[in-house]
């Protein structure tokens, strides 16, 4: 089966839902990329502040699919902004994987709070897009005013954002700057499962147990999960659910044999609460921003 794509405003393709490694222990990352590649996935999502960069290399190594069927993205931390700095983290990063070009390479948060040094990387991004190092490059977790900040001062207008998106926080707004803007809108915890990690906040409660979640997925013969990742996918949304567990990393990416109607679309809109559950990106975290990535 071919994955549908989202073809990005540089005309690079891009798979519609893809494997991320958020949280995913090192020692069970390599396995978990392998597994989902043999499902069919075809992009993983990593980055330099996950820890584990190197096996996501050493997994889609081991599942003998050519490098040149996947989408490789990562992430460059806040530590690393700056411009000669972020191309230093370009070359520990592919370092890490294993690979010399990347598909992706984003900012990993707008870190408002040093607006040159994000600048600064965001314009280094652009240069290894020059340089054909990298294919696309792009943003994570920035809100409309960090965007239109962002465009203002830079050249390339980003290929995609990556923000918190579930039926529980479905940031519209975002959506819509991004749209405005040519931007794809890729999703983070699309199935929400930020909404029950612990850490944020004391309003978490599991959009899986959704009733009306339940009620479209009974009727489609689907879980809750694969519902809510149609309905991203059906919203023109890049979805990238993270999983270690094969037979739920096979179950997320079969979301393609089944259509919700227009009114399981807007049912799905309407549990929309406008509260983040994970942290807000306008939030200075000093000693994590300032958390050293590892040469090696």
């Amino acid at each position: 089966m071919t994955t549908p794509t989202f073809t990005l405003n540089n005309g690079v393709q891009i798979p519609a839902i893809g494997l991320g490694v958020f949280q995913s222990k090192p020692e069970e990352t390599s396995a978990a990329v392998a597994s989902a590649l043999k499902v069919g996935y075809r992009h993983i999502d990593t980055a330099a502040v996950y820890g584990n960069e190197r096996q996501v290399g050493e997994g889609i190594r081991a599942s003998g699919i050519d490098r040149s069927e996947i989408v490789i993205e990562t992430k460059v931390w806040v530590s690393d902004y700056g411009y000669d700095e972020t191309l230093h983290a370009f070359e520990k990063s592919t370092r890490k994987l294993g690979f010399d070009e990347l598909d992706l390479l984003i900012l990993h948060q707008p870190a408002t709070h040093r607006l040159e040094q994000t600048l600064a990387a965001y314009r280094a991004l652009e240069t290894l897009l020059a340089d054909g190092r990298v294919r696309a490059i792009g943003v994570s977790n920035f809100m409309p005013d960090h965007l239109a900040r962002l465009l203002a001062e830079t050249e390339v207008v980003p290929a995609l954002n990556q923000v918190e998106l579930h039926p529980y926080f479905s940031q519209p707004t975002v959506q819509a700057a991004d749209a405005a803007a040519g931007v794809l809108t890729q999703a983070w915890s699309p199935i929400g499962g930020i909404t029950f990690y612990p850490g944020w906040g004391d309003h978490r409660r599991s959009v899986m147990d959704d009733p009306t979640i339940a009620a479209i997925a009974a009727a489609h013969g689907k879980s809750p999960a694969q519902v809510m990742l149609r309905w991203g996918i059906q919203e023109g949304r890049s979805v990238i659910p993270k999983s270690t567990n094969p037979t739920r990393i096979a179950e997320n990416f079969d979301v393609f044999d089944f259509e919700l109607s227009a009114e399981e679309m807007a049912q799905l809109d309407a549990l929309d609460t406008g509260v983040r559950s994970g942290p807000d990106p306008d939030e200075e975290r000093t000693e994590f921003f300032d958390r050293v990535i590892p040469e090696e």
